[in-house]
């Protein structure tokens, strides 16, 4: 198994922070208006904690059990934490009572679910509808922007939703210049009539695109990789 110490994880996060700044400079962009989520997803709480003590304050998790431990074990931290992975019915109220951001709302029936399960005495849960755009068959999402005008509007009657933005996977690509061309298609939709205008976050660009995804738009990154390392666990 490999191991990463606090060192290395340390020099990582100093070396996407300086790629995100760049990135920003190059499109004219100040570095403070884009987020950096560390996707810890697999990835033990210690690893969290180092994270944290870095400077991270957001962290992303896919799989609901294990992010509701993570955040069990790190309460002492003032961590935002992100919901990105497939939403299953049975694991919403999970998600409702332990995240801040979600990521993957692409279905009413779901969302409805979110804002029924959500606290009281919590804020609103932040929600990113998931599109599909351009469209892979293997991938969740909305498909249209009829579909998103729809579910974006029904989101709006949610009061214990506040509708926040868009995420998306776009194919994975090495050529900078079509990864470019893909999250500007992406960013796009943000000027989807029918979309209110207060919906105004990209969450896309992760650790292979980061730098496309912020020229054109990107205000939260999601990077695992390039924080953690493939193969820490």
């Amino acid at each position: 198994m490999m191991t990463m110490d606090q060192p290395e994880l340390h020099s990582n996060i100093s070396q996407v922070r300086e790629r995100l700044s760049n990135a920003a400079k190059r499109a004219n962009r100040p570095a403070s208006d884009i987020r950096l989520i560390a996707v810890s997803k697999t990835k033990p709480f210690e690893a969290i904690r180092y994270a944290f003590a870095a400077g991270i304050t957001d962290f992303g998790e896919n799989y609901v059990a294990e992010g509701v431990e993570k955040r069990r074990l790190c309460s002492d931290l003032d961590i935002t934490w992100h919901f990105l992975g497939p939403v299953q019915s049975n694991k919403t109220r999970h998600i409702a009572e332990n995240f801040d951001w979600i990521h993957s709302v692409d279905r009413l029936k779901t969302a409805s679910r979110l804002n029924a399960q959500r606290p009281v005495d919590k804020a609103p849960l932040n929600v990113c509808l998931q599109v599909n755009i351009p469209y892979e068959e293997t991938k969740s999402g909305l498909t249209t922007t009829s579909e998103l005008v729809e579910l974006a509007s029904a989101i709006q009657q949610l009061e214990r939703l506040s509708l926040r933005g868009i995420m998306a996977i776009p194919p994975p690509c090495a050529d900078p210049h079509l990864q470019r061309e893909q999250f500007k298609l992406i960013a796009s939709l943000l000027n989807t009539d029918g979309l209110p205008n207060h919906v105004d976050e990209l969450s896309m660009g992760m650790s292979g695109d980061m730098e496309a995804a912020i020229a054109e738009g990107s205000t939260m990154v999601r990077i695992g990789t390039d924080i953690f390392g493939a193969r820490y666990t």
